[in-house]
């Protein structure tokens, strides 16, 4: 209004419809439905076979645990549903005990139904990510699968894992690229060109191509592994149930 001494109606809508995405980003996580939505999708119709949470386990999990005998400490921030526990937990050995965390009381609530609340390898904790309520050098590993993106503060909480990772502990984090479901991203828009699923790219904030640099302030060394993976589909419920899951304005124009 003071640059352009008129109010811009399209503007103002676009403003509106940003907000109201952030608002529904809070809501998006007050318990695990949407991304087991989400999860569902890559899981039942990814041409990968050995799938997303058995990968992490491998790739970055066992190494650790078969170089380590004595008791380890596993600390994931932004646990989710509690997929990667759910696929894997056949593999844990008994040394192993792991503090599963969100800031959601909400996701705690299904993650406890998904594993068991009286599974003794697991603790279940609530806390924000950004202030971790433990002691410095209490992990071995320190997991955040898909969750740097969304936090408010993504050097505070890349300081947060170091300070409580033990000196040769590892930090274990997984974000996508710009090219990321993009598919359906288009396909969307050609239905409606209002329709937003994410309020913000969050690749840009932490993702394949600039994950690295931010993460190098932190550790002194850095990996990065890719996981190869597409989705072929041919049904339309999935797809439906995939996108009304996303955070942005689509439940806005879809009805």
């Amino acid at each position: 209004i003071e640059k352009e001494k008129r109010l811009d109606s399209n503007a103002m809508l676009e403003l509106i419809h940003l907000t109201g995405m952030e608002k529904s980003l809070k809501m998006q996580y007050k318990n695990a439905e949407n991304v087991s939505a989400r999860i569902r999708l890559h899981k039942e119709y990814s041409i990968n076979k050995q799938g997303w949470f058995p990968w992490i386990y491998e790739q970055g999990i066992l190494p650790y645990l078969n170089k380590k005998k004595s008791n380890i400490s596993i600390l994931e921030l932004g646990c989710g549903d509690g997929s990667l526990w759910k696929e894997t937990i056949h593999y844990l050995p008994s040394n192993v005990h792991i503090t599963v965390s969100d800031i959601s009381e909400g996701m705690i609530r299904d993650v406890r139904r998904n594993l068991g609340s009286d599974n003794c390898h697991f603790t279940f904790e609530t806390f924000d990510c950004h202030h971790i309520p433990y002691e410095t050098d209490s992990f071995d590993l320190v997991i955040a699968n898909h969750l740097l993106f969304y936090c408010d503060d993504i050097p505070q909480v890349c300081s947060e894992a170091k300070r409580v990772l033990k000196p040769q502990g590892i930090f274990i984090c997984s974000t996508y690229g710009s090219h990321h479901m993009k598919e359906i991203t288009a396909l969307v828009q050609e239905f409606d060109s209002r329709i937003v699923l994410s309020a913000k790219n969050l690749y840009e904030r932490f993702g394949l191509e600039n994950g690295k640099q931010i993460l190098e302030h932190h550790f002194s060394s850095i990996e990065t592994i890719l996981y190869e993976d597409a989705i072929e589909i041919n049904e339309a419920e999935p797809l439906i149930e995939y996108i009304l899951s996303c955070h942005g304005n689509q439940n806005q124009y879809l009805f």
